[in-house]
Parts: C-alpha cells; structure tokens; sequence
C-alpha cells in the first residue's frame, strides 16, 4: 500500500496518514484541541486577574502543591469528602499556572519541569494517603500501586518522547482526567466501593493511555 506522510504543524505535531491512521490521528489532535479549549475557558477570569498580580507561575504551581497536601492530612484524618474539593481546587491551580505562564510570556524550561514534578509528588501523596486511609483491602492497596504507576508511565513516555524530539500531546486520559475521577471516588467515598471503582477507571484508562502514546511516538519514529 502506498504511505503517504504529511506534516501538518500544531499542537499535534505531524499526522502521519496510511489507511486508518489518518483519521485516528486526527481524533486524537481534536481530543488534544477540545480539552485545551476548556482549559483556557476556565482559567481565562481568573489569569486577567493575576496577570495585575507579582505571582508568578511557579508561585501558583507550589500553591497548588500545597493544596494537594492539605488534601492529604484531611483524607488521613477521615475526611475525603471535603478532601475531594480540595483536590478539585488545587487540580484548577495546576492548569492555571500553565495558562499565566503564556499569558505573561514567563514559560521557562525549569517552571515546566517544576509544574511536572509537582503533579507526580501531588498524585503520589493523594494515593498514599488513601491508602494509609482505606488500605485495609489487598485489592485496594494492588489497585494504589496500579494507579500511581500507570501515572508515572502516561508522564513518562510524554517526556522522554520530547527529550527525542518527538510530539507526544496525545492521550485520552490524562492528569485531569485522573484528577476528575479521584475526586468523584473521594465525594462519593461513602458509598460501598466507590473509591475502589474510581481508581479501577484509573489504572484501566491510564495504562491505555500510557499504551496509546507509545504507539502515537512509534508512528512518528517509521517515518
């Protein structure tokens, strides 16, 4: 069959069509596109705001780190519910500081890879901390473990992907999609397994992530 390769630059980086690709590629730079859009649509108010402000992008990363770990004591101490907003309000801070960082034109390569730090440290206290909390089942503790791994992979193939040269913007479920559903599992943590489900949809939809990326960098490397 004959390949034909095309360059089309953007968030997706190139598309690379033959046979079917083409159109899932494309899906995958739509996904890619629609959640950018929203996320800017959220934090357009609030960065109008900040932007009259001295803080910095880094300065709302840590915020948000420090957020995350208010969470935690409270999911400790037998409170998720109230935990599930908090970690709602740092997840908002942790897309926020992305969008200041372009508005005041401040991206650095060091406030990225500070943000991205973060966020792994952020997801592996919260998932410790349920299971210091709920731990009490072998299948929780395996399912913890699961998550905080396929996390750790999704990041993992996006950055050394990048290192390379390579685009790696895809991926259907990504930090805050995980981010959603943990806080759905800790709101609605009262009810029977809940929390057990919630994190089930999240090693599930990560480690198809993590896979659907490796594929979308294997693509690019036959070129």
């Amino acid at each position: 069959m004959e390949q034909e390769i095309s360059r089309a630059r953007g968030d997706d980086g190139f598309t690379l069509r033959k046979g079917g690709n083409s159109l899932v590629n494309h899906s995958k730079a739509n996904l890619s596109r629609v959640r950018s859009a929203i996320a800017e649509r959220l934090t357009e108010p609030v960065v109008r705001v900040l932007v009259r402000t001295p803080l910095t992008p880094s300065a709302i990363s840590w915020f948000g780190f420090i957020l995350a770990l208010g969470a935690t004591a409270l999911i400790i101490t037998a409170h998720p519910f109230a935990a599930g907003f908090v970690v709602l309000v740092a997840g908002f801070f942790d897309i926020l500081d992305g969008a200041l960082a372009r508005r005041t034109k401040k991206v650095a390569p060091f406030g990225a890879v500070l943000d991205s730090t973060l966020d792994r440290l952020s997801e592996a206290v919260l998932l410790l901390a349920i299971l210091v909390a709920f731990g009490g089942s072998p299948w929780l503790v395996l399912l913890v473990f699961l998550a905080l791994l396929g996390s750790l992979l999704v990041s993992y193939v996006r950055a050394r992907a990048e290192a390379a040269g390579l685009k790696c913007g895809v991926g259907l479920f990504t930090r805050a999609e995980r981010v959603l559903v943990l806080v759905l599992g800790l709101l609605l943590s009262h009810i029977a397994n809940a929390l057990a489900i919630a994190l089930a949809i999240i090693v599930v939809f990560s480690f198809f992530t993590f896979g659907q990326r490796l594929v979308y960098v294997w693509q690019q490397t036959k070129e």
